[in-house]
């Protein structure tokens, strides 16, 4: 199949009756992508403003495709070394160049089937997105094979939040504990600003310690323009699966991820909206969130997230163990529905004879039909 360029990298189409995606060669980045829903199109995943620019070589490549929901193996800036190994940030996946092996369509569904064959340690990696006729779902599949050995990792999925204060809520399934990063985000010296207190716990999104004194509700996005912050929720791990979700209420559609989190057992949040002045940011990457469904200490990378760490020391993994011999799958699944004028927000989301219903503040449920077994699917769970 053509490759298309698409806001600046080469590109791979792929869409069934309610979805059109895009995902980049280089690093495998999915968006744009639209759903289409009773009331219109809507595109909830984030492009860098930068896409279109040439920002040089010596930054790393995911910051040129930098867009929607990636794969990162492993997860975080992995500016140490570990064990020998020096892998690029957010890994090999996020940055190297992906193989094609085919776009299958059939009546009922159509997967796209990506290959990586991994260099700094050496294993291949399976991506495989799976379209459902008449759902707006993606289901997000990726198998690690002939590798061994400790790994973080996780999806990085950001989302571009509509221009006005406050038009977006940010919901999760119950959270065991969340802590801001504990070291400085950003540094004033070179140009870049944080807002919240570094490692300050918190149990409620909207009751955040802040720098200032004050409490910061992340619930409520966008807010504090001009800092760039980074906090991490730990969800508990006795659900079936834990979920994170987005309402926009004025656009009348929620945005919503699924995962077993026994897998991917924490979310980060990277709360994005104008604190870098230093290239290719230059205070112009706004209204933006990642939330990174993983297994991992924060963003530090592999060789932080493989030693005790004080979110490993409360007994939490923030590394898993690959075998050889056995491959492991990480299923997640991310979906769009269209909410009525009086929704509210998302206030939990439980499982249904054919999928799943969301239940929000107002008292009204939207049952959403998809596979929630595609979750557990060829998955090694982890405590």
């Amino acid at each position: 199949m053509k490759l298309s360029h698409i806001h600046g990298q080469d590109s791979w189409r792929f869409n069934s009756d309610m979805v059109d995606a895009a995902i980049t060669r280089q690093g495998g980045h999915l968006a744009p992508v639209r759903f289409r829903l009773p009331h219109g199109v809507v595109e909830p995943f984030s492009i860098a403003p930068w896409a279109e620019e040439k920002i040089g070589p010596k930054l790393p490549a995911l910051l040129q495709s930098l867009r929607g929901d990636f794969f990162c193996a492993p997860f975080g800036g992995n500016e140490k070394p570990y064990r020998g190994e020096h892998h690029p940030p957010h890994g090999e996946t996020a940055n190297a160049q992906w193989k094609l092996e085919e776009i299958r369509k059939s009546k009922a569904e159509t997967e796209l089937h990506l290959s990586l064959e991994t260099k700094v340690r050496t294993g291949r990696i399976n991506k495989m997105i799976r379209l459902r006729r008449g759902e707006t779902s993606l289901y997000c599949r990726h198998v690690l094979s002939n590798m061994s050995g400790k790994m973080n990792l996780g999806h990085h999925a950001t989302l571009k939040f509509p221009d006005a204060p406050g038009s977006g809520f940010v919901d999760t399934s119950p959270i065991s504990f969340a802590q801001v990063l504990p070291t400085t985000f950003e540094q004033p010296s070179q140009r870049g600003y944080s807002s919240l207190k570094p490692g300050a716990f918190f149990s409620k999104l909207d009751q955040v310690p802040a720098l200032d004194g004050t409490l910061a509700d992340l619930s409520r996005y966008p807010a504090r323009r001009g800092f760039e912050d980074l906090a991490m929720v730990v969800h508990q791990a006795t659900p079936e699966f834990a979920w994170t979700a987005v309402t926009f209420p004025k656009q009348r559609y929620v945005w919503f991820a699924l995962k077993d989190p026994r897998v991917l057992r924490s979310t980060v949040l990277w709360i994005s909206n104008g604190g870098r002045h230093y290239p290719p940011w230059n205070g112009r990457h706004i209204n933006v969130m990642g939330l990174e469904d993983v297994t991992s200490y924060f963003h530090m990378g592999l060789a932080e997230s493989t030693r005790s760490n004080p979110i490993s020391e409360r007994g939490i993994a923030t590394h898993l163990s690959l075998n050889s011999t056995t491959p492991l799958a990480i299923n997640y699944i991310m979906a769009v529905a269209a909410i009525p004028r009086k929704w509210g927000r998302v206030k939990t989301i439980t499982a249904g004879p054919h999928g799943i219903t969301l239940h929000s503040t107002a008292g009204s449920d939207i049952s959403v039909t998809l596979d929630l077994d595609f979750l557990y699917l060829g998955s090694r769970r982890t405590a």
